[in-house]
């Protein structure tokens, strides 16, 4: 809406109480109705009722307008009849305010909505008397009006049939991970290398993992609770750890009680390899958590990321270098490690070598903090990685399991070290080749995604992507050398929550201002703007498109959760199953519900479940406070 102050007469006069003077313009912008002209039947008072009832806020409390009602033409009949109605109980309630005697002074707005009939009363009163009659007339045939109208979806049936649908999801995907469970765990014997207890017992981490669920879905109702929720997760996935680290001790003490020498070495071996690697999640753990201060109330304490920008551009470049040298180096060795001699294979690595070799040289060249009065090549460059990344990734899966031979033992070495076991486990896995195949597909995923992020991150969280990836893989060895000690759907959620804390680890909070939209969408910089805004403008985009912004945004925003899911293919073909018993007439259908049964359903029913509470729970907050700071935007 656009409005003018003043008029002016033909001499230039504008202070004036003539009619030139007190004419003004009013013009609305966006109206799905025909133009109208008032000339000067609108009143100033008028403005303020009738934008409050369009942007749907409360009339002001001694306001005396009435709403300009060709402004609300393009509304529905209810909504537009709901504007009268509220617009003439303000009027009612200022004069109930003069008129002490008025009839109907005793009656709230809604107490018209009575049994009175619907048809028209006479009116012929006095003035105050009139009024009122007219009022509770005018309210009883909206009412009527209401009622003839029949059953209509409003907003709160639509919440409530959208919260039974999501309800009714959750209980489907929880009663399919149930029936897993009973057959996997309770549906015939199986070899049990735990030297404690059975795997049908409840154990303290499988306890832990659940109640995780209890301590999210309770804390939701609670507004500082969902401003600072990164403080959870650390505190649930460092809990977590040394609930490994204690269970990995539990068997080394019992190894040393209970085995024989030869077996006890082995056994031990593998316990210390064990720990070395809860060590390192705990270590990495801690540095990530102290990288970003995030949430909203502390977020001015000193943290690593700060501490780094202080110290200067250069210590920031430097680290990046490092981080991303040692990112693209340990992926390129897990796929040189593999030993083929297939055409195919050999070009998917060196696609990732060259597009390594391609994310390094525009690190070095273009991000380095300073203006470049052209970014042509840094965008073309990107887009040629973008296209290598593509091409190769999506090659490695469509093509893998057909075209190339491998050497199983190659493959997996850790799954050779675990226990003997494994040596038996290709004569009674028929779909051994699949989990070769998944293992070189979850190191592309995994390569592909840390590539695009060291991209489109921050300078600043390069290394939080190399600690990342280092809690990945030991998380992925140590239960790969675990055997039996924990159960696969505990794995699966442990891996879940280690890609929550990461997200919050990246900088990101439940506010949509940590979002980072510089990655996504092209800034055109100036000399004269800060040299970090430079940084944003070779994205590989090289005009403006809103659905590619929107991919960009989305791998950026989202990168953690993501990192989890791409390498749970990664831990699928490393875990050992070699102690489940497959039925003999079992089809390929069982095989690969057994491999990939978990990881499919673990986190949809996590998710599903804290997506259907914080549902109820925003529903309960529409009225709070913090609804639109805080509950909506988690």
């Amino acid at each position: 809406m656009i409005v003018s102050d003043h008029g002016m007469t033909e001499n230039g006069n504008h202070g004036g109480s003539t009619y030139e003077e007190t004419d003004t313009l009013a013009l609305f912008i966006g109206l799905r109705n025909h133009v109208f002209d008032y000339a000067s039947v609108i009143n100033q008072i008028d403005i303020a009722p009738t934008l409050a009832l369009l942007f749907g806020v409360p009339i002001p409390k001694n306001n005396v307008g009435v709403l300009i009602r060709e402004a609300f033409d393009s509304l529905k009949e209810d909504k537009h009849l709901r504007a009268l109605e509220l617009n003439s109980w303000q009027l009612l309630r200022l004069l109930q305010a003069q008129l002490s005697g008025l009839p109907c002074r005793n009656f709230p707005c809604d107490a018209f909505y009575d049994h009175q009939s619907s048809g028209s009363t006479d009116c012929n009163h006095e003035t105050e008397d009139m009024l009122c009659c007219l009022y509770m007339e005018a309210t009883t045939l909206y009412a009527s009006w209401k009622s003839k109208r029949g059953f209509e979806w409003k907003p709160v049936k639509l919440l409530a049939l959208g919260l039974a649908t999501m309800f009714v999801s959750t209980v489907i995907l929880s009663s399919l991970m149930f029936c897993r469970l009973r057959e996997i765990y309770h549906g015939g014997k199986q070899q049990s290398l735990n030297l404690n207890d059975s795997m049908n017992g409840w154990s303290l981490d499988e306890t832990f993992i659940l109640s995780v669920i209890l301590i999210l879905v309770s804390s939701m109702t609670s507004s500082s609770m969902v401003e600072e929720e990164h403080y959870i997760w650390y505190f649930l996935i460092s809990t977590f750890y040394l609930l490994l680290l204690r269970k990995t001790a539990q068997s080394l003490c019992a190894v040393r009680f209970q085995s024989s020498f030869f077996t006890q070495n082995g056994q031990s071996r593998e316990g210390y390899f064990r720990m070395c690697f809860v060590f390192l999640l705990l270590t990495s753990g801690r540095v990530l958590r102290g990288w970003h201060q995030g949430g909203v109330n502390w977020t001015s304490l000193p943290d690593i990321s700060k501490w780094l920008e202080q110290a200067g551009s250069q210590h920031v470049k430097s680290l990046q270098l490092i981080s991303a040298f040692l990112v693209i180096s340990i992926g390129l060795f897990a796929l040189f490690s593999i030993e083929s001699k297939g055409k195919c294979f050999q070009m998917v690595r060196l696609s990732f070598l060259i597009s390594g070799l391609l994310v390094l040289l525009h690190i070095t060249k273009y991000q380095d903090y300073t203006f470049s009065s052209t970014n042509y090549g840094a965008t073309l460059l990107v887009q040629i990685i973008y296209a290598i990344l593509g091409v190769a990734t999506i090659g490695t899966v469509v093509a893998l399991p057909w075209v190339i031979p491998f050497s199983t033992s190659k493959i997996c070495p850790t799954d050779n070290t675990i226990s003997p076991l494994f040596l038996s486990i290709h004569e009674k896995f028929p779909l051994v080749e699949l989990r070769d195949s998944l293992y070189v597909i979850g190191w592309a995923y995994v390569l592909c995604w840390c590539l695009l992020q060291l991209l489109l991150q921050q300078p600043i969280n390069t290394t939080p992507i190399l600690l990342l990836l280092l809690q990945i893989l030991a998380g992925t060895l140590y239960f790969a050398r675990s055997g039996t000690h924990h159960k696969e759907w505990v794995e699966i959620a442990a891996f879940y929550y280690l890609g929550m804390a990461g997200h919050f680890a990246l900088g990101n909070t439940n506010t949509l201002a940590t979002i980072d939209v510089a990655g996504a969408f092209i800034v055109y910089t100036d000399v004269t703007y800060l040299s970090q805004h430079c940084f944003t403008c070779c994205k590989g985009i090289s005009s403006h498109s809103t659905l590619l912004s929107g991919i960009l945004m989305f791998i950026i925003t989202y990168a953690s959760p993501m990192f989890i899911l791409l390498s749970l293919v990664m831990y699928i073909s490393m875990k050992n199953m070699a102690h489940l018993v497959i039925p003999e007439k079992a089809g390929p259908g069982d095989h690969l519900m057994m491999m990939l049964g978990f990881s499919c359903l673990v986190p949809l029913v996590i998710n599903s479940i804290l997506l259907t509470a914080y549902t109820v729970v925003l529903l309960l907050m529409q009225n709070h406070l913090f609804v639109w700071s805080v509950f909506s935007p988690k």
